[in-house]
């Protein structure tokens, strides 16, 4: 496969470097909720040490809320035990230019336990490599890409937070799915953001128009599932930066308001055995050439996708995105080329995939893709049959399961799972049971605008 443009090894960062093109280094790995945390080197001291030796970061920020408070009960970080450090280990294969920031390269990490050195298991891209480990010792390699939609805003992100994230003013004003027009009108921004990714080691395919006012859809090439959520990781954290640069906002929310179509990140994935597409073979089901990888991937993905689905929908937002006629999937079935199905087959030989719709643009990329291989190499460790191919409108098959209706309903189908302990441990499950929960306290806590509108007069 061909180099991506802006990647870097480090005799060419070190050129970078002593020409003044680069001079500061950012060294990041995601946190629970997909946010890059870490920090900005001085590029020769980059060199020098950290792209040896690594960084550290306190263990806290596994363990923070939104306003990056330490919430208590984890076990893995607690005021007891005095909030040490996290071995951030620079994962040298993604260094990249940051071409949307000034003489800016980035590295993404793994995170290592401080002492043992080995992977601490319950950060994000530890999660998705064991899911790898799993498939390769299949003999798979698992190949994805992940459709992430957001909404443009002209308001600055301080203006929109001093105004409660209300009244709001969307780059469009019309649904401009497909529409050259309007995305015309906000090429300055969109076409810059496909330009920069090009050039900082993730390449895009296409931009367009989404259902939203506002909306758009940026997709970028597919790859090996551990790239594939590097790129994811590094779009959010260009897209937001580039509107900050540019006094606008963007949102990754997955329903930003109930009039507007939801934000999704429709998982496509494939698996493979060497350059040959292990999903491909002669049997047919459905009318579909297939193997038997195909068959049980996709019925272990169905059947254990509420088992997964906090990493699929983590957030109490990521629940109102399921309405019916909403593009987004309410129930759980599979069908070819037919959207309204949570699970559409797409293509065929080389080309053939599952994509999966459930995903919103809130998810971590990370915890995303584990949980979908998760599901699916399960089905083939057990074979797992697919219900029977759905035909028609999924949204009015009542007697089809339905997807969790809230983050809590969804978290303790998680924390009691035994595929959740068997596939991710049960270390990893505790630790984000416990986080989901307390974000799910967080909202109970809440008064919203929906009460206050709804009572403050007329009770």
């Amino acid at each position: 496969m061909t180099r991506a443009t802006g990647m870097l090894s480090l005799d060419e960062l070190k050129s970078a470097v002593s020409d003044g093109r680069i001079d500061t280094v950012l060294v990041a790995f995601t946190d629970h909720y997909g946010r890059l945390m870490g920090k900005r080197y001085d590029a020769g001291f980059f060199l020098e040490d950290a792209a040896q030796h690594g960084s550290h970061a306190c263990d806290y920020l596994l363990t923070v809320d939104r306003d990056m408070n330490p919430l208590p009960g984890f076990r893995f970080a607690n005021w007891e035990r005095g909030y040490g450090d996290v071995h951030l280990v620079p994962d040298l294969g993604t260094l990249r230019v940051a071409s949307w920031l000034e003489r800016t390269a980035l590295c993404l990490c793994d995170v290592h336990d401080r002492d043992s050195h080995a992977r601490l298991p319950i950060a994000p891209r530890s999660i998705l490599r064991a899911q790898q480990e799993r498939a390769a010792a299949l003999g798979l390699v698992a190949k994805a890409g992940t459709e992430l939609e957001f909404y443009l805003y002209e308001d600055t992100y301080a203006d929109a937070a001093r105004r409660g994230h209300r009244e709001l003013q969307p780059a469009g004003w019309y649904i401009e799915d497909y529409h050259m027009l309007q995305g015309t009108r906000e090429e300055d921004y969109v076409g810059a953001l496909r330009r920069h990714l090009a050039a900082s080691g993730v390449p895009v395919e296409n931009s367009k128009g989404e259902w939203g006012h506002g909306q758009h859809e940026l997709n970028v090439r597919y790859a090996e599932v551990l790239e594939m959520a590097d790129r994811h990781a590094i779009y959010k954290q260009c897209a937001k930066e580039l509107a900050h640069l540019q006094g606008r906002s963007v949102t990754f929310m997955a329903k930003v308001a109930e009039e507007q179509a939801g934000s999704s990140c429709h998982v496509h994935l494939s698996l493979w055995r060497g350059e040959e597409n292990a999903f491909v073979g002669g049997d047919d089901l459905e009318g579909i050439a297939s193997s038997n990888a195909f068959r049980w991937f996709l019925g272990g993905w169905i059947a254990y996708a509420p088992d997964v689905m906090p990493f699929l929908a983590p957030t109490v937002n990521s629940y109102k995105r399921y309405q019916a006629a909403s593009w987004a999937p309410t129930r759980l079935a599979w069908s070819y080329d037919n959207r309204t199905a949570g699970f559409r087959v797409v293509g065929a030989g080389p080309s053939l995939r599952i994509e999966c719709r459930i995903p919103g643009a809130d998810c971590n990329p990370y915890l995303a893709l584990a949980g979908c291989l998760a599901a699916g190499l399960a089905g083939i460790e057990q074979r797992i049959e697919p219900p029977p191919l759905f035909r028609g409108d999924v949204y009015a098959a009542t007697e089809l399961p339905e997807l969790p209706k809230s983050l809590a309903q969804a978290t303790e189908r998680f924390a009691t799972s035994e595929l959740c302990a068997r596939a991710f441990g049960p270390e990893v499950v505790e630790h984000y049971a416990h986080f989901l929960r307390s974000e799910w306290a967080a909202y109970e806590r809440a008064v919203t605008d929906w009460e206050r509108d709804r009572y403050f007069d007329q009770i």
